[in-house]
């Protein structure tokens, strides 16, 4: 019922039409405020939250499916800035004052927040140079942060620095003295910043400490975040998938439609196994973090890595059959190209996570 109601809601105000449209307005939310509050109202911004603070707390499997249908209409919200990657971090590591203050503003749709962790060019939550200083009762944090998921609209960052223990993860108000934010438009009309930290004085009581360390948080929350990208990209996949099907059987050539010409064919065969394959993957990682899975970390990469290469797959295998429509923007599968692309950079590279999970088995 969940992903029916979002397939319905995505489909009418969802559309393709209203991601173009942001991007050739240049929109400066570069989301619909609209439809994000619909959103809320349909409580998925309350799915991962725990019902004592205001929350549906209807597990990761759920907002899954609902990622899903976001990647099939190529939805632009801070669904995924937001309700997976911000609650997940203050959900896993939060006091109970800091959950009571944050997670019923999420579940409203009061407050947006998003992670803040990256600091080159490429994914790699290991290299973290941005220092948080402590004196007295608040730390100073100086440093830049990249790639920051809706970082131009956010309220909070969760920023993860170097400080004396180690990795520690920040709550951080944008409107702060010090921060400064620059919006960066990505190749498939999306929103990243990079968010610059002049002596950012902030209170110890912003530290999010309640986990095992915070390396280890920003960890478990990059896996859960990975996981969720993965169902996004999933729904990506799929749709992409079903345009190209539905072009193959309507499309003429040599007075034959060239779907029933056998090199086509075995490509799509061979496309529908591979798409079969990470629908079965995305779901059991999923299960895995409503179980808290031992195998979370591996299932996480393996998700990431599979849905990175399927998705490029499919929205390429779509253009090359669409032939030179497909080429035009005009035609709406070279939308699904575009976010394939910046979806696979996102947290982590199929070969970044290939080289993870050859790691974890000793290799």
């Amino acid at each position: 019922m969940l992903k029916s109601s979002a397939k319905e809601l995505l489909k009418e105000k969802g559309a393709i039409e209203k991601l173009r449209h942001l991007r050739d307005t240049n929109d400066k939310l570069g989301y619909d405020p609209d439809l994000w509050q619909e959103m809320v109202e349909m409580g998925w911004t309350s799915l991962i939250i725990p019902e004592s603070y205001g929350g549906l707390d209807f597990g990761y499997t759920g907002l899954g499916q609902v990622l899903e249908e976001t990647g099939r209409t190529l939805t632009a919200s801070p669904l995924l800035s937001t309700a997976l990657m911000g609650t997940t971090a203050i959900n896993l590591g939060g006091n109970v004052l800091q959950k009571e203050m944050w997670l019923p503003q999420i579940a409203e749709g009061k407050l947006i927040t998003t992670l803040a962790f990256e600091e080159g060019r490429h994914h790699n939550p290991e290299h973290i140079n941005m220092t948080a200083e402590q004196k007295g009762d608040a730390f100073v944090l100086n440093g830049t942060k990249t790639n920051v998921i809706d970082g131009h609209i956010a309220d909070q960052l969760i920023v993860a620095v170097q400080a004396s223990t180690g990795i520690e993860l920040f709550v951080v108000d944008t409107a702060t003295a010090g921060v400064s934010v620059e919006r960066v438009i990505m190749m498939d009309s999306r929103n990243m910043a990079t968010v610059h930290f002049e002596h950012v004085s902030v209170s110890k009581n912003t530290k999010l400490d309640e986990y095992a360390s915070g390396d280890a948080l920003l960890e478990r929350t990059l896996d859960i975040a990975r996981i969720g990208l993965a169902a996004e990209m999933l729904g990506g996949t799929q749709e992409a998938f079903a345009r190209t099907i539905a072009y193959l059987k309507e499309r003429e050539q040599f007075g034959k439609k060239i779907g029933s010409f056998q090199a086509l064919q075995h490509r799509a065969a061979h496309l529908f196994c591979e798409i079969e394959m990470c629908k079965s993957i995305v779901i059991k990682a999923l299960k895995a973090i409503d179980s808290d899975s031992k195998d979370i970390p591996k299932l996480a990469s393996l998700a990431k890595a599979k849905l990175g290469q399927t998705y490029q797959l499919a929205s390429a295998e779509g253009i090359q059959m669409f032939g030179g429509i497909g080429m035009t923007d005009d035609e709406e599968i070279g939308f699904f190209l575009k976010r394939a692309k910046v979806a696979q950079q996102l947290l982590g590279t199929s070969n970044f996570h290939l080289d993870r999970l050859a790691k974890m088995r000793g290799y």
